[in-house]
């Protein structure tokens, strides 16, 4: 059998008032239309939820259990209607994000531990890859948000960019390292350094190059590759190779060990912005982290 829920919602507010009048003028209804849907729902049962003492109408054993059950329906409405809220101001909701290993560390990591704090009923999945990676993860709708590289979205790919921080490459050495002590590094220095080159293909790869050969490079003795971003810092710190890294997304690891030399090239210009699917539903909780993350609430 299936009842209103409307209906038992109702009784259970009659319940609660003491009277059929009393329960209309908070359900903003007239009584005749509340004795009708009532009425509707003991046809609905083939039997009565009231009793009738003088000119009052009391509720019987069926008609309290009832209204038991419209007071839940009460509760989840409501329940309801405060996650609907907190959903569109983005306090509640699942955010699903991906970037670069280096723009997941300690750049992305510490602002997601203050979003978590923050907004403790919202799910967060962060994933991790290089650039193609995380192409087709927007492409298959397996995140809804990637932080990464201008590169990486492409109008004609269907993916919309909005840069967030010129996040420039530079030449980072251990401290100590003997170039740290020029007032002006020039070409020829970085020739007779050994180097360690981040993967082959690599975006970080391509573009340190085009900047060294711009910049009259000749060629670059590399002794060291690798694609994890954890060995390339700990690599640096231990030892008098230099290397390319994105400057703001790497300033959190530079403590006392690392430092970025002070050479510059406008082939380092490296904007990093939120890119999404052009299209893609509206996710107030991916809005309200980008929001939080450029201090724009």
């Amino acid at each position: 059998m299936k009842l209103d829920p409307k209906h038992l919602a109702q009784l259970s507010v009659i319940v609660e008032a003491g009277s059929f009048q009393s329960a209309a003028d908070r359900l903003g209804l007239t009584q005749p239309a509340l004795s009708r849907n009532m009425k509707a729902l003991e046809v609905r049962l083939g039997t009565t939820l009231f009793n009738r003492e003088g000119r009052k109408s009391v509720p019987n054993t069926l008609g309290l259990r009832l209204a038991r059950n419209g007071q839940a329906i009460r509760l989840a409405e409501e329940q309801a209607g405060i996650l609907a809220g907190q959903s569109a101001k983005g306090t509640v909701g699942e955010l699903r994000i991906g970037a670069p290993p280096i723009v997941a560390g300690r750049f992305l990591s510490s602002a997601m531990a203050g979003f978590i704090r923050e907004n403790p009923n919202c799910v967060v999945e962060m994933r991790t890859g290089l650039v193609h990676e995380l192409r087709t993860m927007l492409e298959r709708g397996q995140v809804d948000v990637v932080l990464g590289p201008r590169s990486l979205a492409e109008p004609s790919d269907g993916l919309d960019y909005v840069q967030l921080i010129d996040d420039r490459v530079g030449i980072l050495c251990r401290t100590g390292h003997l170039l740290t002590s020029r007032k002006r590094v020039m070409p020829s220095d970085l020739e007779s350094q050994a180097w360690l080159a981040h993967s082959r293909g690599s975006l970080l790869r391509q573009q340190t190059e085009a900047a060294m050969i711009a910049s009259g490079v000749v060629s670059m003795h590399i002794v060291c590759e690798t694609d994890s971003i954890r060995s390339v810092l700990e690599i640096i710190a231990d030892t008098d190779l230099i290397t390319t890294m994105p400057r703001a997304t790497t300033e959190p690891y530079l403590e006392d060990r690392l430092a970025f030399l002070d050479f510059d090239h406008p082939q380092f210009h490296r904007p990093l912005g939120s890119i999404r699917r052009s299209g893609a539903p509206s996710n107030p909780v991916a809005d309200r982290f980008l929001a939080m993350l450029t201090g724009v609430e």
